[in-house]
């Protein structure tokens, strides 16, 4: 059986900068598809097999025209009935389940099989039965041109972030009974599988660390929620030790790091107000995934159309904005419009003589415009309106959102959370915010009341929050919410030396401080001050100062000879040596990554079509997997997909889904350029606020159930006596 480190499956192509997602893209493409193309076949079309999962998988790196370009010409379900087509030949990229192999047997075998052909391609390690299986049927062995493990069941949802798909984590890792149940076990052991071929994909060998059980170093007593981290490291680990002995040109050295967490590592994060473009648009607007929909003059001059748009990496200005302030951004876009409009030569047209134009009159002098100039300004026309469009949609969603926030007092929320967080305000100043503010949102009230739960938890002990609550005018779900929040913190939650309730407000409000202001680094925008731990946590893994007894490594590394933050100084912190083992796939700085200037609308994307030549090799690459969902501030994504039919002409769609991961991919690409090391993302899922709040609900819905019901047998029991 051949693997999947071919001679194809290097990412240095002409030795262009392949970011994390460039590389799975290429995978897809050039060693699974166009590997099929052998002999005769380079001139036919082809049949793409997937099934629910791997069809995410390529929906999220590549497009339709990526898949047509490499002559396949029909993308078909394999559990839906399919039409026969034996003079095409067929690529599978499916998961290596029995079922899976079943089907395809059942498609290949007897006299008159569905395809010329099949090329399978199994997204994780098949089982050896099934390869028995496989092997054993004499019909189909022959039909089989290629049987290869492609080791890619991971869903690319930026250039540094990948999901493993797992919405319900949460409830299936850290939930109630949990413990040696089916469901904890298949979340854990999918989620390391599908990890673990990030690491094959790329050819990266991690020292593997993992937030150690809270009870090894303090006398806390350990839960099984704390040792999930443990678990799942242990099985990545297992999972990357199979394919350094299997698969070939594998680094033996280690190559990276992977730092793996849990979502109580912060639990401010996913409920904080993010004030970037990206998050803002996500928490205040009305959108379904990264779909705005927003109204358009009709051509006709009737009633206004409505019209859908994706906020997503091919729009140039979205991905120049999308992380900055959302004041930085109505700034520049204002900036950008003004430029525009003044140096455009189509725009100061257009504003003139559209009319004319069309109707072939005379230009402002009173002269007749010449043949040269009409077809100058038809030609500078459609690109002219293209780009005019693209910037007066953002221009219209960053007045929107400024509305919105004037609307609601956003400011002041944001302002009192950050102060929370810092220490900047206490409990005084929480009370007065909902004496004062008694029709503030619910949900506004709530993502405060979880922030204050987090910095304050001994407010929460007993029935003490009950009068705070009632003050908020929160609802039982909304109080279940907080306890459910408080729950996942587990048993290290900062706390009082008495515990006790206090009427003296503030006393020690710094020392409830959740974040520290990070030094050298001048916020110009308020509300700017609040960032995700792993920031923090990352810097500390850059510089080989995480604990040890609080992170753990698999790999028990030698201790550093020393401790640097340089790029290349940074490869040295294990070896001693003056630099340490590659990645087999080459790394260069990221275009993004350098100073961009753009004084128009559309040229922000520049950088990224003419790159410098000039690429600076970067250090070792940092992942980061945080188990039960990242948030916008962590990561922020976009992704495509089609259609699966059974039709024979497969339709493409761009991807309609549920935002869940973002300022966590923000801090991953300022860390990169800060430290010159490429910093990839993974979480079980991505969870906006909203989406949290809910899991969070769900986390341990028999918590207040089972109290509500022994408070019943207690009342029973009284009764009877």
């Amino acid at each position: 059986m051949s693997f999947s480190d071919s001679e194809t499956a290097s990412s240095s192509h002409g030795g262009e900068y392949k970011n994390f997602r460039q590389v799975s893209r290429e995978r897809l493409l050039h060693e699974m598809l166009r590997s099929s193309k052998t002999g005769d076949s380079r001139s036919t079309w082809k049949v793409l097999i997937m099934d629910k999962v791997t069809v995410k998988v390529m929906s999220h790196s590549c497009k339709m025209a990526d898949i047509t370009d490499e002559g396949v010409s029909l993308v078909e379900d394999l559990f839906r009935r399919r039409q026969p087509l034996p003079s095409m030949d067929a690529i599978y990229f499916i998961q290596p389940s029995k079922e899976n192999v079943v089907m395809f047997l059942s498609d290949m075998s007897g006299r008159e099989p569905l395809y010329k052909k099949a090329y399978v391609f199994f997204s994780s390690p098949i089982p050896k039965e099934l390869v028995n299986r496989i092997k054993n049927d004499t019909s189909v062995l022959p039909r089989i041109g290629a049987l290869r493990e492609m080791n890619l069941e991971y869903f690319a949802i930026d250039s540094q972030g990948y999901i493993t798909e797992h919405e319900r984590a949460l409830e299936d890792l850290f939930g109630d009974d949990v413990e040696n149940s089916r469901k904890f076990d298949v979340c854990l052991s999918t989620m390391a599988t599908r990890i673990a071929t990030v690491f094959a994909s790329l050819k990266e060998f991690p020292f593997v660390r993992y937030r150690a059980a809270k009870g090894l170093d303090t006398s806390a007593v350990t839960t099984f929620r704390d040792l999930v981290p443990k678990k799942l490291a242990d099985a990545v680990w297992n999972s990357i030790k199979y394919y350094k002995s299997t698969i070939r040109d594998f680094p033996q050295t280690e190559t990276c790091e992977l730092l793996i967490l849990d979502r109580s590592v912060d639990l401010i994060a996913p409920v904080i107000h993010e004030w970037t473009y990206d998050a803002m648009c996500h928490d205040l607007l009305d959108m379904d995934g990264n779909k705005y929909v927003h109204e358009v003059p009709s051509k006709t001059g009737g009633q206004p159309e409505k019209k859908e748009v994706l906020l997503e990496d091919h729009d140039p200005v979205w991905l120049e904005l999308r992380h900055a302030h959302i004041a930085d951004a109505s700034e520049r876009l204002h900036e950008k419009m003004t430029n525009f409009v003044s140096k455009n030569k189509a725009a100061q047209l257009q504003q003139r003589l559209v009319i004319r134009i069309l109707s072939l009159t005379l230009c402002r002098d009173g002269s007749e415009l010449s043949t040269r100039d009409l077809q100058k300004m038809v030609q500078a026309l459609p690109q002219y309106n293209e780009q005019m469009d693209r910037l007066s949609l953002h221009v219209e969603i960053a007045g929107k959102l400024n509305k919105i926030i004037r609307e609601v007092g956003l400011r002041e929320v944001g302002q009192l959370e950050q102060d929370l967080v810092f220490g900047d305000a206490g409990t005084k100043e929480f009370i007065n915010f909902l004496r004062l503010k008694q029709d503030a949102s619910v949900d506004y009230k709530l993502r405060l009341m979880l922030i204050y739960a987090s910095v304050y938890p001994e407010k929460f002990e007993g029935d003490k929050a009950s009068k705070l609550m009632q003050l908020a005018k929160l609802s039982r779900e909304d109080v279940k919410a907080v306890k459910n929040m408080r729950m996942l913190e587990g048993s290290d939650s900062r706390k009082t030396s008495n515990g006790s309730f206090s009427l003296k407000f503030d006393t020690q409000k710094r020392k409830h401080a959740a974040r520290k202001d990070r030094t050298g680094e001048e916020e110009t925008w308020q509300l700017f001050r609040f960032y995700p731990m792993i920031e923090e946590l990352i810097e500390k893994l850059s510089k080989g100062e995480l604990p040890k007894n609080e992170y753990q490594c698999m790999n028990d590394p030698v201790p550093p000879a020393r401790k640097t933050t340089g790029s290349m100084e940074s490869l040295s912190l294990r070896t001693g040596q003056s630099a340490a083992p590659h990645s087999m796939r080459s790394r260069r700085t990221a275009t993004w990554a350098r100073p961009r200037s753009s004084d128009d609308g559309y040229s922000s994307d520049s950088i990224l079509r003419n790159a410098s030549g000039d690429f600076k090799k970067m250090g070792q690459r940092i992942f980061v997997f945080i188990i039960g969902g990242a948030t916008r501030s962590e990561v922020k994504f976009q992704d495509f997909c089609f259609s699966v039919t059974s039709s024979a002409v497969s339709m493409y769609f761009p991807k309609q889904m549920v935002n869940k991961l973002s300022s966590q991919l923000r801090v991953c690409h300022k860390l990169t350029t800060k430290l010159r090391r490429e910093v990839v993302l993974g979480s079980s899922s991505i969870d906006d606020p909203t989406v949290y709040i809910t899991v969070i609900l769900l986390l341990f819905p028999f918590f207040p159930f089972l109290l509500l019901v022994l408070l019943i047998v207690q009342n029973f029991s009284m009764l009877v006596r």
